[in-house]
């Protein structure tokens, strides 16, 4: 059973301040994509993996990457871009899809989503309980009437990489993302299908980079695993 991983690695890093794309941030010496990768090849499940990168930027995610590790470049959404990483992947039977901006991600979460799929799930996909409340509200600035409460007990704030059944994520991407505007993963597009996904233990440290914030709370953390290693 053959496993392939498609890192999208096409976004800008506009948010956090810097003008580049946005897995060419350095996080502490390395790059996000960099990072992102190491855990990926740490966890040992992949077969082979998919880097999704900006046009026109071949030669220094080639000089990043190695020549293990396929460079596709994305497209002008992420589900553009991930459906290019899913064309490379052949026949590969489990497909993850991961984010380069959830680049902290440890090794065992990647694990638990591949062997959900190993185990015969449809899809999978890392999650944490939600811990705030959360209010459904009509979006009228500058007050936003509050509709509904929504029972925290039973959401889950889902991660990456999210996985899948290869064939089932071929035919989502064939059949049912051309006809879905903006769907918010690739999850979705295979619950559209009519298949289960299940979630399995997420991790704090699979947060998603995307403010100047969370880069610096990414930073502190690795600091602190520095010190700690020292």
């Amino acid at each position: 059973m053959t496993t392939a991983v498609v890192v999208t690695a096409a976004g800008m890093g506009t948010r956090l301040g810097f003008n580049m794309p946005k897995a060419l941030v350095p996080l502490h010496g390395r790059t996000l994509i960099e990072r992102a990768l190491d855990g990926v090849i740490a966890s040992g499940i992949a077969d082979q993996i998919v880097v999704t990168i900006p046009p026109g930027t071949e030669d220094v995610f080639s000089g990043l990457v190695g020549n293990d590790i396929d460079i596709v470049p994305g497209g002008d959404t992420r589900q553009q871009s991930v459906k290019n990483g899913i064309d490379q992947t052949g026949t590969a039977d489990i497909i993850l899809v991961h984010d380069a901006a959830r680049c902290l991600t440890p090794p065992p979460v990647i694990v638990r989503v591949r062997d959900a799929i190993a185990a015969g799930q449809a899809g999978a996909v890392p999650g944490l309980p939600v811990t705030d409340t959360v209010k459904v509200v009509r979006p009228e600035p500058p007050y936003e009437p509050v509709i509904d409460t929504l029972e925290r007990s039973v959401l889950r704030g889902v991660q990456t990489p999210q996985g899948f059944n290869g064939e089932i994520l071929r035919e989502a991407h064939e059949i049912v993302w051309p006809g879905v505007d903006g769907a918010p993963d690739d999850a979705s597009l295979v619950e559209y299908l009519g298949h289960d996904v299940v979630i399995v233990e997420g991790s704090p440290l699979a947060m998603k980079i995307t403010t100047v914030l969370d880069l610096k709370l990414a930073e502190l953390l690795l600091r602190e695993e520095t010190k700690e290693e020292v």
